[in-house]
């Protein structure tokens, strides 16, 4: 009889402590796990998560985000389906891409990181979590919406707590309640914002939503609203992890660094490896529709499926060298690595891709190259390690550095 090692439970502090090994033993044991606590199949290899994500034979949805999601944002894109879901992404998708990214909202990224690095470009050092990460994607969405950034605190502290009711996974009822109320006072703050908007628009996205329509078709108060809230979670939570642990990787290996750092176009590659090898979102649920027989057995219709990015990210039948970090890997594509044909699953693929990626990818060039002109010799504070925190969205908790202040 072949006995198999043990694999950390999802819920245990074994797991938290250290996802990478045990996503090595569900991929090579288990990869499919009746998970009694969570209620859900868990799926850890590319293969399967990637059928997941692009869902082709209608075999999986996105109902699971009911229950998951919609107590905390409303009802939003992620949930619909079909006509529904065409329609509401091409009312959302054109400020996301080509024209109005570049014209409208890549000034205001480029503003919003300098005035963050003017915070602590003469000090010589910093912590890149505290001082930039958090604070760089939740104040460049408030500014994109033309919401107050004096509220930043507010913002930060219901995004944590939206993100924190997601990755609930133990069904924690304090955290629970936490979220429900977090529902409520965005919707508090946001409703007279976007009533106000629809009076007397300006040249903000927000104005932008309220004024969108595709066939007839308007976006309501609580549509724009659930929008705004799932905006500044996912828009937030992600790309304050993915810069965080872009610097983390590039840090512990310096030739890449230098590299980086002598040719700014390296930074899309370095985006992307970061994706792949440290994703900001480890777990994305979907729900089965069907019977789907997938690495391992069969997950019955009606089932939740625990999609494990960080672990189908670092698949060695996918990947050569899969936990090693390395922006010239040949197996990467960069050309994709921001479309829905991407070959990492850091944001998802088909018809749920990340509407956010490329506004995603303007931050991290933008904000890594000003971060990198004004520490040009930037380090890792001496006697200091990056430990990563988190179990459904992870990241460094902190990257201090030293660095030489350019005079």
């Amino acid at each position: 009889m072949t006995t198999h090692p043990q694999v950390p439970d999802i819920l245990s502090p074994e797991f938290a402590a250290d996802p990478y090994s045990a996503y090595r033993l569900m991929r090579e044991h288990t990869p499919l796990i009746k998970h009694e606590a969570t209620q859900s199949w868990i799926v850890s290899r590319y293969e399967d998560v990637e059928r997941v994500f692009k869902d082709k034979a209608s075999e999986f949805t996105t109902e699971n985000y009911d229950w998951q999601i919609e107590p905390v944002h409303g009802r939003t894109i992620l949930q619909l389906s079909g006509r529904e879901h065409a329609v509401r992404r091409a009312l959302v998708a054109p400020a996301f891409r080509g024209k109005e990214l570049q014209e409208t909202f890549v000034p205001v990224i480029e503003r919003n990181a300098r005035e963050l690095i003017d915070a602590f470009r003469d000090a010589g050092e910093a912590d890149l979590v505290d001082a930039f990460a958090t604070r760089f994607p939740v104040n460049v969405i408030a500014d994109m919406l033309g919401l107050d950034k004096a509220d930043h605190a507010k913002f930060h502290g219901w995004y944590t707590s939206v993100i924190a009711f997601l990755g609930n996974l133990a069904g924690d009822p304090e955290i629970a309640a936490a979220g429900d109320r977090t529902r409520l006072e965005f919707a508090e703050y946001m409703i007279p914002v976007i009533r106000e908007r629809r009076e007397t628009p300006g040249d903000d996205l927000l104005s932008t939503l309220c004024a969108a329509e595709v066939d007839g078709v308007r976006m309501s108060d609580e549509d724009i609203k659930a929008f705004c809230s799932l905006l500044l979670a996912a828009g937030g939570e992600t790309t304050d992890k993915a810069i965080a642990a872009l610097f983390a990787n590039l840090l512990a290996n310096p030739g890449q660094l230098a590299a980086v750092r002598k040719d700014r176009t390296l930074i899309d590659r370095a985006f992307a490896e970061t994706l792949r090898l440290t994703p900001p979102v480890h777990m994305i649920m979907r729900q089965a529709a069907v019977d789907v027989e997938v690495s391992g057995g069969t997950i019955p219709a009606g089932a939740t499926v625990t999609c494990l990015i960080g672990s189908a990210n670092r698949d060695e039948r996918r990947y050569n060298d899969p936990d090693t970090f390395d922006l010239f890997r040949d197996d990467l594509s960069t050309t994709n690595a921001f479309s829905a044909a991407a070959d990492h699953l850091a944001f998802a693929l088909g018809r749920h891709f990340c509407v956010g990626a490329l506004l995603a990818r303007a931050e991290v060039q933008i904000g890594v190259n000003q971060l990198l002109d004004a520490m040009p010799d930037v380090r890792l504070a001496q006697g200091t390690t990056v430990t990563e925190q988190g179990v459904f969205t992870r990241g460094p908790q902190s990257v201090p550095v030293v660095f030489t202040p350019v005079r």
